[in-house]
């Protein structure tokens, strides 16, 4: 908790660890009270840093118990102890360390360093746990071999996991028993490992492409021992793919995944033993709904792909967290984008950047990918750090080209195996490998924001030529207020009056030009002449969103239609339905339009009746834009306003559609049995998305069928799909019956608890502030549980917005409630759960003025986390 106002810490102010550590030997001693680690360190003074006289280990919550150097136990006359640190005085340049600890896992509701969950030991280490398990130089850029033995009663903890691989195990006196495991690679201490528990081991087995046979182990708790094959399919093939796209072999005997109830994050890279949460890797057809079933396959690969892009290379110092977090979510995208749809893929990920991460860019969290400054660490594993951070590097692949970026990371992987670096080092791997300057393309890692391309376009009929002018700029952030031009790879396309894309000749005599192509912006304003254009084209815009800008242009709608039914590009289809869709909504709030413009309903019904069309993407075409993602393009957001239009469009169009759609939800209904195959996907994507309108309506056939859809579903998207078609209806009879049929069948799973919270908190027919509250109280809550705070409170605040945003400010100020309760528990979850209050500037006054009063009442309170101290000193700073 917080005594003084927290220290900002800065880039600037990097400097060399003053020792650096050849090894470490661990013991853990665990028992019901508590645990006993005593740490052997061989340490030595860095010769490429200042030197220091006294050695000083971070560490938080310790009970020292007795500190060895060089096997003598020292007095307190030869170190200092304070909350946070460990000093021992004038220690010699080569030396052995041993720390012993006691530490209480049972009573840290923090879940950083060593805790329990659901009766296991586990840890997480990143950023900054590793210190609240024993004292050591908690930061990245230390990197040693380990050694971990574990203790613990055989009975209660049969399954002792740590890195590596395991060398030798027994019995002890008294029912315990040890294992001891190496890893042989160096590591930063926040890729620390351990699991003790009473655990279902899932086995399997992978053969390299240089012929060694890895065994994949996965760990469960019994009652989960059916949901592992998923997930250790998506890992095989997650290996596969990273030894075929980027020649990377896993170099461990063995690979081990475990699945944790209580965990704050998503799940850890740790070296050859990767922590989940439960959430992210249990999976089976009966209690998995298909996005559920990609975003584990995502998430495995994603941690698997730490292996090289953040483990055997990992960053200097937190400042370079998007050094392996944007290198990764670019590489789990590309794995995702090859196992299914390219298309859907893409416009799920801009479907995030757009709302979350542009949102980000302009609230008083910004910062750069790389950021200058933080109080808190784990405040800036951020939207920005992860999608942004990919973004960042999809621009460098499309600028170097797929080979030239296969031979940078090579070159990368090759350069600085075994290394804690920088962004600078890989973006100077990719020049080097490609002989390419990126010195003006380094600012989106320096600077904060999204940039904005403002385009006006000019037809010369008689002389053929057709000429485009992008002019750039980026608004000011916190601590920026003036920003250099930006190195933005921007694609284009120009379709002729049939739809067909022309040659994009940049020269009167350019002979095979392309279709489709990649200008490079780099000055506040282009002019580009395209020649030999026959008629006025209409242009498409940023394909496949080559960067993470905001394109302004005066599109007309007949343009926008045009482009949803001809566009090649399948991203920009969907972007023009997107923002033909955003004009009408937003010509009914600002009352140019008093009725729903009915060439929206009738490119709606084009795509409802083409059966010949991707019916993933149709699925996403019929998706209407969030409220979320308008409240984003509103200069002064009136959330009710915003809903109400919204409202109106949507039941115009279910209104209007219905036979469309009722055909459209037949059509994609059989009798098939059970597949993840992408079209099978596409099917239940496509008929959930018709049954979910026709419920929006009360549509009485429509409650029927779902009812039946719900009773005879044979897996969970099915099921799922009808839950919340009639949670999100009014017929209130029918959605208690299905909410208490659920819950009685499914509340021993905690998965299916969160997904019952979920649905209930995020509906804005079902989710009054009354009944949420009432779900906090319910049985199957736990306050304990991330999950759970994030399926209740989470969802009502990011997802129920017509709900939170009630104009009497009951929502800012239950929220605000929560946040501060959770504070002296976990503050990670606090900090983050207050991000919807963080931006109030963006709301109009109505609204702004009770989110600030909300925060000034978090701000009043005598004690607060660093955490959460950061986020609302930021936001509410002048």
């Amino acid at each position: 908790m917080r005594d003084t106002q927290p220290r900002a810490i800065y880039l600037k102010d990097y400097r060399k660890p003053a020792f650096l550590v050849d090894s470490v030997s661990l013991c853990f001693e665990l028992f019901e009270d508590g645990a006993r680690v005593t740490a052997i360190q061989h340490l030595y003074r860095n010769p490429e840093a200042e030197q220091e006289r006294d050695l000083v280990l971070d560490g938080e919550e310790l009970q020292l118990e007795g500190v060895l150097l060089d096997g003598q136990p020292l007095n307190a006359d030869h170190y200092d102890v304070d909350s946070t640190s460990l000093r021992v005085k004038a220690v010699p340049d080569r030396f052995e360390l041993t720390v012993t600890t006691w530490i209480r896992p049972q009573e840290n509701t923090r879940l950083e360093g060593l805790y329990k969950s659901s009766g296991m030991f586990c840890t997480q280490c990143e950023a900054e746990g590793f210190r609240r398990i024993t004292y050591y130089l908690d930061r990245p850029d230390v990197m040693a071999p380990f050694s971990t033995r574990i203790e613990a009663d055989r009975k209660r903890y049969p399954v002792l996991l740590s890195n590596g691989n395991e060398v030798e195990r027994g019995d002890l006196d008294g029912g315990r028993h040890f294992v001891t495991w190496e890893d042989p690679f160096p590591k930063p201490c926040y890729l620390f490992a351990l699991v003790a528990g009473d655990l279902v081991e899932q086995t399997d087995s992978f053969r390299t492409q240089s012929g060694r046979d890895v065994s994949l182990r996965m760990y469960v708790e019994p009652r989960n021992s059916h949901k592992t094959e998923h997930a250790l399919d998506s890992l095989k093939r997650a290996m596969r793919w990273d030894e075929e796209v980027y020649g990377r072999e896993y170099d461990l005997d063995i690979f081990m995944i475990v699945a944790v109830d209580d965990f704050n994050m998503g799940a850890m890279e740790n070296k050859g033993l990767n922590i989940f949460n439960s959430s992210c890797v249990l999976a089976n057809p009966e209690t998995t709904t298909d996005l559920a079933f990609q975003r584990i396959e995502s998430i495995v690969a994603h941690e698997y792909f730490h292996n090289w892009s953040g483990n055997r290379v990992t960053c200097r110092d937190w400042f370079q967290l998007s050094l392996k977090e944007g290198f990764t979510v670019f590489r789990d995208a590309c794995f995702s984008a090859d196992m299914g749809s390219p298309t859907v893929k893409r416009i799920e990920d801009v479907n995030m950047i757009r709302t979350a991460q542009f949102a980000e860019d302009a609230g008083p969290m910004a910062h750069p990918v790389r950021p200058d400054s933080y109080m808190e660490i784990s405040n800036f594993y951020t939207v920005t750090v992860y999608e942004k951070g990919a973004e960042v590097v999809r621009m460098i692949h499309t600028l170097m080209g797929p080979e030239g970026f296969r031979k940078g990371s090579d070159l990368y992987f090759s350069r600085h195996d075994g290394q804690a670096v920088t962004t600078d080092d890989f973006v100077k791997a990719m020049e080097d490998a490609n002989g390419r300057d990126l010195g003006q393309f380094r600012r989106w890692y320096e600077q904060a924001g999204t940039p904005v391309l403002t385009i006006e376009d000019h037809y010369d009929r008689d002389a053929g030529t057709y000429t485009l002018t992008i002019r750039q700029s980026c608004p000011p952030t916190p601590g920026q207020t003036e920003k250099a031009p930006f190195h933005i790879p921007f694609a284009l396309g120009l379709l002729d009056d049939l739809g067909r894309d022309l040659p994009l000749k940049l020269s009167a005599d350019e002979a095979d030009a392309p279709t489709s192509r990649v200008l490079e912006l780099t000055e506040p304003e282009h002019r580009f002449v395209f020649h030999g254009v026959p008629r006025r084209p209409v242009p498409s815009l940023l394909r496949h969103f080559s960067a993470p800008v905001r394109v302004q242009y005066p599109w007309t709608r007949e343009q926008l239609m045009f482009l949803m039914s001809h566009d090649s590009d399948g991203f920009n289809r969907w972007d023009a339905g997107q923002r033909l869709a955003v004009d009408v909504i937003r010509a009914l709030m600002d009352g140019s339009d008093d009725a729903v413009d009915e060439r929206l309903v009738e490119a709606y019904r084009r795509l409802l009746t083409d059966a010949d069309l991707d019916q993933a993407l149709v699925s996403l075409m019929l998706a209407l834009p969030t409220e979320a993602y308008l409240i984003e393009l509103s200069d002064a957001a009136a959330p009710d306003r915003i809903h109400e239009a919204r409202d109106r469009v949507l039941t115009q169009l279910a209104t209007s559609l219905r036979d469309e759609l009722l055909a459209c939800y037949r059509r994609n209904t059989g009798g098939a049995a059970f597949s993840l195959e992408p079209e099978a996907v596409a099917r239940r994507a496509l008929r959930n998305t018709a049954l979910n309108w026709l419920l929006y309506i009360d549509d009485e056939m429509a409650r029927d069928i779902a009812l039946n859809q719900y009773e005879a579903a044979s897996n969970m998207t099915d099921r799922a799909g009808a839950l919340r078609a009639i949670v999100n209806s009014g017929f209130v009879a029918e959605r208690e019956r299905l909410l208490r049929h659920f819950h009685e069948r499914w509340h021993n799973d905690p998965q299916m608890v969160e997904q019952w919270f979920s649905v209930q908190s995020g509906s804005v027919r079902c989710g009054s502030l009354e009944h949420v509250r009432g779900l906090l109280g319910h049985a199957s809550f736990d306050w304990k549980n991330p999950n759970k705070i994030r399926s209740v409170i989470g969802v009502f605040a990011n997802q129920n917005l017509a709900r939170f945003h009630a104009e009497d400010g009951s929502g800012y100020r239950f929220l605000a409630e929560q946040i501060i309760g959770l504070d002296p528990h976990n503050p990670q979850i606090a900090a983050r759960l207050a991000g919807p209050l963080t931006r109030w500037r963006k709301y109009d006054a109505r609204f702004a003025s009770q989110m600030r009063q909300a925060l000034e009442s978090i701000m009043q309170q005598g004690s607060l986390s660093r955490d959460l101290y950061e986020v609302v000193h930021k936001s509410l700073k002048d």
